[in-house]
């Protein structure tokens, strides 16, 4: 791929997250002679040119037509680049045309994708075939999941250094977060419910932990769904909204390398409220806003936070491992900015970025799969994410 015309290309960059994502290239390597070759993608020409000035990218930054429903334009843009960053969601509607181009071509690939069954979809069609092309698809490069999944992958690596072992259990929890919800988390969600009704199969792997991980069922799991009292933490937790794709991420990411946790490893996530009769109350109401997490009226596509809403934002997840004889470590992940959007648009471009300088090879997998420490170090260097062991 050396010879391809771009480094990255943004695919999407007309829509809400794309343009998030544009503005990370600009602001962080827009103006350095050593940064990445990238262009910006989507339908509609005349819109890439108005988003391009809006977002104060420089007038010469390349821009690229290509559409999910014509197979010839994403094929011809990924013979373009070596890697494609796609925002263009609800990925089960419009993103298996971009995967089949990217294996196609050899070409790295990295989206937001919140969706499982589609994710497991993709994997049992192209993993095989995207190690011999040498792409690597890297699903879930947001908030969903790379806090997650690096934080366990981190946790593991400081685990093994302190008491020679992986923690065979361990737990996530969200000590704090503040942020919300856009159209197209709501309009995903709405996608795989829908897939679910026309085909119940899904249902299976949406409720296993071990749904991208075909040929291997792990222990059970703790289930996460109800609250419980956290006695080492001394508050209650309640159900994470987040934990269905993080934990099958984190449980693929093993998988992938080969069980460095073990093939005994449990985890689950769940999100802290407080001690006592509030935090008890507080973790209920959590479970019950999760039967309808958008309300009466979910945010349209396109619609998201505001620019102040994003920068207030903030998340902090503890990890918390423990052995059976009573040894614990604890991890810590924090980031600034709204999660699903402020930070998710700096998370997968630095997964670009990343991608970049790996020598991973092909296959359908996960940002710790592929890329591990090498991208939690950009995510301190240029996202302003923090990963620390914790006494």
């Amino acid at each position: 791929m050396a010879d391809r015309e771009f480094d990255i290309i943004v695919y999407g960059a007309t829509g809400y997250t794309g343009r998030l994502v544009a503005e990370h290239f600009v602001r962080e390597y827009g103006n350095k002679a050593d940064g990445p070759k990238w262009a910006m993608a989507g339908r509609s020409m005349a819109k890439l040119e108005e988003v391009r000035g809006e977002i104060g990218a420089p007038s010469s930054t390349p821009l690229v037509v290509a559409d999910a429903d014509d197979p010839l334009s994403l094929e011809t843009m990924c013979n373009r680049t070596k890697v494609v960053l796609t925002t263009v969601g609800p990925y089960q509607l419009y993103g298996d045309g971009l995967v089949a181009a990217c294996v196609k071509t050899g070409t790295d690939y990295a989206d937001l994708c919140g969706e499982p069954a589609w994710m497991r979809e993709q994997i049992d069609l192209h993993h095989e075939a995207a190690k011999k092309s040498g792409a690597r698809i890297a699903f879930s490069s947001g908030f969903d999941s790379i806090p997650f999944d690096l934080g366990v992958f981190m946790l593991q690596q400081e685990a093994v250094k302190r008491h020679g072992s992986p923690a065979p259990r361990v737990k996530g929890r969200v000590r704090g977060m503040q942020g919300t919800f856009s159209g197209g988390t709501a309009a995903s969600l709405t996608a795989t419910v829908k897939a679910a009704a026309k085909n119940p199969s899904i249902i299976k792997v949406l409720n296993s932990p071990f749904g991208l991980t075909p040929g291997f069922e792990g222990p059970d799991q703790p289930s996460g769904m109800i609250p419980r009292y956290e006695d080492e933490l001394g508050k209650w937790a309640a159900p994470f909204i987040m934990a269905t794709i993080n934990t099958k991420n984190v449980h693929r990411t093993n998988f992938l390398r080969d069980f460095p946790y073990g093939k005994d490893f449990r985890y689950d996530e769940m999100m802290l409220t407080s001690p006592g009769e509030a935090g008890k109350a507080a973790a209920n109401a959590v479970m019950e806003m999760l039967k309808n997490p958008f309300g009466a009226k979910p945010p349209a596509p396109g619609e998201g936070p505001s620019k102040e809403e994003r920068e207030n934002g903030y998340y902090d997840v503890l990890f918390v491992g423990e052995w059976p004889d009573g040894k614990r470590i604890h991890y810590g992940v924090k980031g600034r900015y709204d999660p699903g959007y402020g930070s998710t648009s700096r998370m997968l471009a630095e997964t670009g970025m990343a991608l970049l300088a790996s020598d991973a090879e092909g296959g359908v997998g996960t940002p710790g799969s592929f890329l591990g420490e090498a991208l939690v170090e950009r995510l301190r260097d240029h996202a302003e994410l923090t990963f620390a062991l914790e006494d």
